[in-house]
């Protein structure tokens, strides 16, 4: 097999070559076919999250079942799945044990504490492997697997909020945007500063208002969702949500939150965040997706350029969501 992995925090990424892994009881051997670049990915990269060095990052991974472990059920060899951050939990702490296993006290991650999809083959546990819709190709389905996910599941702690804005119009946004259109929300999309083409593509897919972060919007929002990773943005969404509304930060990492007024967040406004998914997240997000009309905005990169996509996304570059394809397997 062939991948690109982090050597240390901070060092570019390099390719490696290795004998294709035996999957181990419950897991599955996963042969690539897709892998989504994320913002999480340059978190592990930086060392501002914890992982395990060297790493193969990569946790949007769409893939074929090429072997199975002892005690697998329910996939078939050939089979394509789709293989989220969320690689693993105990089953035994409080939190699992309670239905809350994004909270798990001891998981693990894939690409930070397991090896990840930037790569020809991965292995994964196979409780944690989603059947994918049939009407999104590898390269569609590979963002849905984290920026659809984390999405989803800030889209549902933020109730039933008829206005929300997106601070960060990335991967995440502009398929989140689409499916609160289809649930008959009204959307606000806050950009950089001076971003005239991000404010036209969030209007292309639905948003009613697009505009700078530091802009108000034509009405106060029932709740903020923020996926940029800048803590300033919080309490100026604060200021943009009416009472009683939520702030919800979807990022696994944030830049420090400035302090603010207390009247800021009076009056039963709540800050939020999102931590993981859990499986549940994923049959409900892909069960409501397969019955909706939704365009996924793509750029692929070959395997071997995974230091020009992560550059790409961290220069603001990449519109919708960059995704990896590794090379075709040979005969």
């Amino acid at each position: 097999m062939v991948a690109m992995q982090i050597p240390a925090p901070g060092a570019a990424l390099r390719r490696i070559e290795r004998p294709i892994p035996d999957p181990g009881p419950g897991e599955l051997l996963i042969e690539v076919a897709a892998c989504g670049v994320c913002r999480t990915d340059l978190h592990v990269l930086d060392g501002e999250i914890s992982a395990h060095y060297p790493i193969i990052p990569g946790h949007e991974i769409v893939g074929r079942v090429a072997a199975r472990g002892t005690d697998v059920e329910g996939f078939a060899i050939g089979q394509r799945v789709g293989v989220p951050w969320l690689g693993h939990t105990c089953d035994i702490c409080s939190y699992c044990r309670a239905g809350r296993e994004n909270l798990c006290d001891a998981p693990l991650f894939t690409g930070a504490t397991r090896d990840g999809g930037y790569a020809s083959h991965a292995i994964a546990d196979a409780r944690y492997c989603f059947d994918l819709p049939d009407c999104f190709s590898d390269v569609e389905a590979a963002p849905l697997l984290c920026a659809g996910l984390i999405g989803w599941r800030a889209l549902r702690l933020a109730g039933p909020a008829n206005v929300i804005g997106l601070y960060g119009f990335g991967a995440a946004a502009h398929i989140l945007a689409q499916v609160a259109r289809h649930q008959q929300r009204t959307v606000y999309a806050f950009t950089r500063y001076g971003d005239t083409a991000g404010q036209d593509f969030a209007r292309s897919l639905g948003c009613a208002w697009a505009g700078g972060s530091s802009e108000k919007p034509p009405a106060l929002l029932d709740a903020a969702l923020i996926f940029a990773p800048a803590g300033e943005l919080v309490p100026r969404a604060l200021r943009s949500v009416k009472k009683g509304g939520r702030v919800i930060c979807a990022g696994i990492h944030m830049s420090d939150i400035p302090s603010f007024p207390y009247a800021d967040l009076w009056e039963e406004r709540q800050i939020l965040s999102v931590a993981n998914l859990t499986r549940e997240d994923g049959t409900s997000f892909f069960e409501l997706i397969g019955g909706m009309e939704l365009h996924i905005v793509t750029q692929s990169f070959p395997l071997d350029q995974a230091n020009q996509a992560l550059q790409s996304l961290r220069e603001g570059r990449v519109k919708g969501a960059a995704v990896l394809v590794p090379p075709m397997p040979t005969a």
